[in-house]
């Protein structure tokens, strides 16, 4: 008897370790080019990346509005190639000056990161925005009000939040606000299709539960590939264009078995 009690712990802490074994962090952007990387953007066909939005610029993915006459509702997303489940993900964003006065108010000083997104392939030419879940960034639109980063939105998508399905199509962080020329630290954590975790400059600002498909927003999709109440355990990351310059660097994921 004494010697089963001691052997359980053991084969449990080894069972631990093994499930919460992690891969080694994968760089997503090489610091040179587009590798790896596709564009959807509202109005055109899949990978096409109309008048070079997304472009690599002193070892920085720039979202640029250089070449464009008007924004025209092309909300635009770069995806990352590959689709994840469980991981860590990390990078770093900061605002430019650029934003294009016919873009929608809500989008100055806006971007985010889709995750959890359906296949860029999926996307219909017309279709504004993927059904996926949003780590949104706001910075400082002006002075002396509050507005938080690392919230979450939800084109096409919900979640529980504090137990409950929050209808809500976005929800505010508990960050402060950070004005727009500095470097900012963003983490995402996801596990599957049960917990989703926050970050900003290394602090936990949000968590929420259960991203699954349902709500609006999105429009202009196949119906095919919207099946309300389909708990997202998986998808594809994009970075956003929506009419603001911003820059990104030191992508990088760490997935988990």
């Amino acid at each position: 008897m004494n010697k089963i009690k001691i052997v359980l712990p053991i084969v449990a802490l080894l069972l631990a370790c093994n499930t919460s074994k992690k891969s080694d962090w994968q760089v997503l952007f090489n610091g040179k080019d587009l590798e790896g990387w596709v564009t959807k953007i509202h109005h055109h066909d899949f990978d096409d990346n109309y008048a070079n939005t997304f472009r690599v610029v002193d070892n920085k993915i720039q979202v640029n509005y250089d070449d464009y006459n008007g924004f025209n509702e092309r909300y635009g997303h770069l995806f990352y190639n590959k689709s994840f489940s469980s991981y860590h993900l990390k990078f770093e964003y900061k605002f430019t000056e650029q934003w294009l006065e016919d873009a929608p108010g809500y989008t100055y000083r806006n971007s985010g990161i889709m995750f959890h997104s359906q296949d860029p392939k999926t996307i219909l030419k017309e279709q504004d925005w993927p059904i996926s879940v949003e780590y949104q960034m706001l910075a400082e639109a002006k002075q002396g009000e509050a507005r938080s980063t690392g919230n979450m939105c939800s084109p096409g998508t919900e979640v529980f939040f504090n137990g409950e399905m929050d209808p809500r199509h976005c929800i505010n962080s508990s960050s402060k606000t950070i004005k727009w020329n500095e470097w900012v630290k963003g983490d995402l954590i996801v596990y599957k299709d049960s917990l989703v975790i926050h970050k900003v400059n290394g602090e936990e600002v949000l968590r929420y539960t259960k991203p699954q498909i349902g709500g609006g927003v999105a429009n202009g999709f196949n119906p095919e590939v919207k099946t309300d109440g389909k708990l997202l355990a998986n998808g594809y990351i994009a970075l956003q264009s929506e009419g603001q310059g911003i820059e990104f660097r030191d992508i990088k994921i760490k997935e988990f078995d």
